[in-house]
C-alpha cells in the first residue's frame, strides 16, 4: 500500500527534478490496483500530457514494468507489439511510468508527462527513488 503522504514526497521529488530541468511536468501516483493517489500539475504543464502521465502510472502497475522498457518491447518485429491498442487505448508506451516496489513488491507506480522521454524518464526515477529510499 502507498499513502497519501508518500504519494506527496514522491511528486515532490518529482517536481524538484523537474524544475532542476526546468521543465514543467505532470505527475501521477497510483496504488496496488492503478487506482490515482494523488496528482499534480506544476505550472506552465502541457494540459495535454495530464492524462499520459496518469496512463504512464497505470501502465507502468498494468504490467510492472518501466514504461520505457516497454515502449521498446512494443515496436513493429518485437513480443508486445500493439500492446499500446489493448485495454481501450489506456496502454501509454512512452517513458516515464515506474513501478514502486516495497520488499521487491510492486505496490503502485509513478507516471510523467510534459518534456523529453528523457526529461520525463529521468523525473519519474526521481520519484520512484524518494519512495524507495524512505
Amino acid at each position: 500500500m502507498i499513502t497519501l503522504i508518500e504519494a506527496q514526497r514522491i511528486i515532490s521529488a518529482a517536481e524538484l527534478e523537474a524544475k532542476n530541468q526546468g521543465q514543467p511536468m505532470n505527475v501521477a501516483v497510483v496504488d496496488a490496483g492503478g487506482n490515482l493517489i494523488a496528482f499534480a500539475r506544476m505550472d506552465g504543464a502541457w494540459m495535454g500530457s495530464i492524462d499520459i502521465s496518469i496512463k504512464k502510472a497505470w501502465t507502468s502497475r498494468a504490467f510492472d514494468i518501466e514504461t520505457n522498457t516497454l515502449g521498446k518491447l512494443a515496436q513493429p518485429g518485437e513480443d508486445f507489439y500493439g500492446i499500446h491498442a489493448s485495454n481501450g487505448g489506456k496502454v501509454m508506451i512512452f517513458a516515464g511510468g515506474v513501478p514502486l516496489k516495497r520488499n521487491g513488491v510492486v505496490v503502485g507506480a509513478v507516471g510523467v508527462s510534459g518534456g523529453s522521454g528523457k526529461q520525463d524518464q529521468a523525473v519519474a526515477e526521481a520519484g520512484a527513488e524518494a519512495f524507495a529510499s524512505a
